[in-house]
């Protein structure tokens, strides 16, 4: 009996033992600080904002600066992160004058840093009459585009064809300076037509201006015969290219299209473009994006990606106005270094932020 009772003595002491042990660790555990791993979301949607037709996109200095068409003024969203862009407050940069050549119809106003100071190209007109529409640029020597002021350097054009000018742009290839816009033969032409011409500085043509581009295909004449919002576009090797919107911008076939320059040709030599006869980005009835265009392109934070950035309805017949909405999605390049925009994806797809958001 007396070595029953001592076995169970023992048997004792380390169920107490392991109680107390076990006690102390949970103890432990319960007094643990260290905060819990949170993990970053790295996923975003479209459209990043509701509304935004004409979007643009600029990157300098880690920062993306965002504007698009709203038809009273020009309006700036800065933000480090795009896909972060519907928490950014908008600064109205500059508002039109009262009367005057540029005062009414603000459309498509992009941001350029050219030369050590920031311009904005725009186009504008003096009345309802949209035949009056010309590009013209502002420019703010300033570190911040935001900030500062705007000083008016009026209007950029060809002084000899003062006909209707829209969607203004640069093209920054070899060392010059290219201005690329949507306008017309004569004041009686009715076809959109993209041109081309060298610049001096920023807001001056140096060369006339050179037609490159105009309707030839069924897909650009959907509601009128249209080649507008050209875009400029260099390729990793150096290829240069222009992606542009055709058709009318009210239609659901509203898409791009793009003109390729050979290798070491003239930009100002209209033989040395070719165009896709096919459009390169067009609307998704399956992902119901509607009218996609009015492009533009921009790198990742770490330059690691390139992105497209558009405008689209998310229904078929909402045409040419505030519906349209900004979105953007990355892009990849063929083996022949062409550009492969792929598919518009549907605003219920969850993308990847672009690489150092």
């Amino acid at each position: 009996m007396r070595g029953h009772k001592t076995i169970k003595g023992a048997l004792l002491i380390g169920l107490i033992a392991m109680g107390l042990s076990c006690s102390k660790h949970t103890s432990t555990q319960g007094d643990d600080t260290t905060p819990p791993v949170v993990v970053k979301d790295n996923t975003f949607y479209n459209p990043l904002l509701s509304s935004g037709p004409d979007p643009w996109i600029y990157k300098k200095d880690g920062m993306f600066y965002f504007t698009s068409t709203n038809a009273v003024n020009i309006t700036l969203w800065a933000t480090p992160a795009i896909s972060d862009l519907s928490k950014v407050t908008p600064k109205v940069v500059w508002s039109p004058p009262t009367t005057g050549a540029n005062s009414k119809n603000i459309w498509a106003p992009e941001l350029h840093y050219l030369q050590g100071k920031w311009y904005l190209y725009y186009t504008a007109g003096a009345s309802s009459d949209l035949a009056t529409q010309r590009c013209f640029v502002l420019e703010n020597a300033g570190g911040d585009p935001t900030s500062g002021a705007w000083v008016d350097k009026g209007k950029i054009g060809d002084p000899a064809a003062n006909f209707f000018a829209i969607d203004g742009t640069v093209m920054e290839y070899k060392s010059k300076m290219y201005f690329i816009w949507s306008g017309q033969i004569s004041a009686s032409d009715a076809t959109q037509r993209i041109y081309i011409a060298e610049m001096s500085d920023p807001w001056t043509l140096k060369s006339a201006r050179v037609q490159i581009s105009k309707p030839d295909y069924d897909w650009e004449k959907r509601g009128s015969s249209v080649n507008e919002g050209p875009e400029a576009l260099i390729s990793p090797s150096g290829t240069a290219f222009v992606v542009y919107s055709g058709s009318n911008c009210a239609t659901d076939d509203y898409g791009l299209g793009m003109l390729r320059l050979k290798d070491n040709g003239d930009p100002l030599n209209p033989a040395d473009w070719t165009k896709s006869a096919t459009p390169v980005f067009s609307k998704s009835i399956n992902n119901n994006v509607f009218g996609p265009g009015h492009n533009g392109f921009f790198k990742s934070k770490d330059d690691k990606e390139d992105w497209i950035v558009y405008h689209a309805n998310s229904q078929s017949g909402l045409g040419c106005g505030g519906t349209r909405s900004p979105r953007i999605q990355k892009f990849t390049w063929n083996t022949d270094g062409t550009p492969n925009f792929g598919e518009p994806l549907a605003v219920s797809s969850k993308l990847t932020k672009p690489s150092g958001d």
